[in-house]
């Protein structure tokens, strides 16, 4: 790069950082507020609490790059416009491309980041935050319960345990469920422990009995099993907990939503959310390139400073907003029907595409000088011509 080259790479990427950590904390910190609940009804420490809500960052940051690559291009574009940089580059010969090289250069270094975050960091997060969730609800009964005391970790549910052992080993145990409106069920057992494997943490109750019954009928009979062992998976505590051993399209691998197990039993349902999940992860890098390219079309342009930039400014924001709500759009389609993979490729290409031709044509005098005399001469000599009987072809 050249020195102004470099000059430029420093403030729009200043300006960068400074726009994502601040919008990422602001985020983040809304986020965090409602995972307070890890610290206020489930005993959990601070540690857990930002190990949970830290996991959430690679996607978050994601989905904020691209705006925070265009709001920093725009504010880099307009203060050296105002200071009159560009100005003074544009009268020394510089073209638009080689003004703003730093601005593409960014914008595809901000792409590669967000491809490696998608494809790799992104999922291994999801999965340790499942992880992690299990492992709080799997606290809750082991260290949570305190011996004499009703807790109800989720509406519908009720333990108790009589006491703890030294080795973990809960006594005297009742577990009531009655989540299921048709169906109520209460464990009473001598004992019970918690048991974290691969698969999930699971509770196992021994030499005990099930109450149940259902709750529509009239006479509420209930039927009384005796049994030696019996286990709980607690991950059911969760929502859509009955899928918890079921990797969800964010938690998969790049290489499974690309070739999904066969044994999974997917339906067309779940093929369209998995494809959907893949063309997002490899179409979001081309966004902040997109919007780059919408930034230089419309404010890369020399101006004097007497000149307002806001109209400019305003509408390279709506116009990436449509950009953006186009292909969230379309990667809905996607769910529905595999044509729609075009599309979702299509739409930040084609607006690269023509972003870059617009400044092309917007910044070069000749091309502009060409258009500007088509369109404004040639429909008066074709009636010049026509007056004096010469045919125009």
């Amino acid at each position: 790069m050249t020195l102004f080259s470099r000059y430029m790479f420093r403030q729009v990427t200043s300006a960068f950082l400074l726009i994502l950590l601040t919008l990422t904390a602001i985020i983040w910190l809304a986020t965090a507020l409602k995972q307070l609940d890890l610290i206020t009804s489930q005993g959990q420490g601070l540690i857990m609490f930002f190990q949970m809500t830290a996991l959430s960052l690679p996607s978050l940051i994601t989905l904020i790059a691209p705006n925070a690559v265009l709001m920093a291009a725009l504010y880099t574009l307009d203060r050296m416009n105002g200071d009159s940089e560009i100005i003074v580059m544009t009268a020394a010969g510089a073209t638009v491309w080689r003004i703003c090289r730093p601005l593409i250069a960014l914008a595809l270094i901000v792409s590669t980041l967000i491809l490696l975050v998608n494809v790799f960091v992104n999922p291994a997060c999801m999965r340790s935050l499942r992880d992690l969730i299990t492992q709080v609800r799997a606290d809750l009964i082991s260290q949570v319960l305190q011996p004499g005391r009703f807790s109800s970790p989720e509406r519908g549910l009720t333990f108790h345990i009589r006491d703890r052992s030294q080795d973990g080993e809960l006594q005297g145990l009742l577990f009531h469920d009655e989540r299921d409106s048709k169906q109520v069920m209460s464990y009473l057992a001598d004992r019970g422990r918690i048991l974290s494997n691969d698969e999930g943490s699971f509770l196992i109750m021994f030499d005990g009995y099930v109450h149940r019954y259902n709750a529509k009928d009239k006479d509420k009979s209930v039927q009384i099993i005796a049994f030696d062992q019996n286990m709980v998976d607690l991950s059911k505590f969760t929502e859509g907990g009955d899928k918890r051993n079921k990797l969800e399209p964010k938690q998969m691998p790049i290489m499974s939503l690309i070739d999904p197990p066969e044994e999974d039993g997917l339906s067309d349902k779940d093929y369209g959310l998995l494809r959907y999940e893949l063309h997002e992860r490899l179409a979001t890098p081309l966004y902040p390139v997109a919007f780059i390219f919408l930034a230089i079309a419309l404010m890369g342009q020399a101006r004097t400073t007497r000149e307002s930039r806001w109209g400019q400014i305003l509408t390279v924001f709506g116009l990436a907003v449509a950009i953006r709500v186009a292909g969230i759009t379309v990667g809905n389609l996607v769910t529905l029907n595999a044509w729609a993979v075009i599309l979702v490729y299509a739409i930040p290409i084609g607006a690269i595409l023509i972003a870059a031709w617009t400044a092309h044509v917007r910044m070069s005098p000749e091309l502009r000088s060409k258009l500007n005399f088509e369109l404004k001469f040639q429909p008066k000599n074709i009636k010049l011509w026509t007056a004096r009987g010469v045919q125009t072809g």
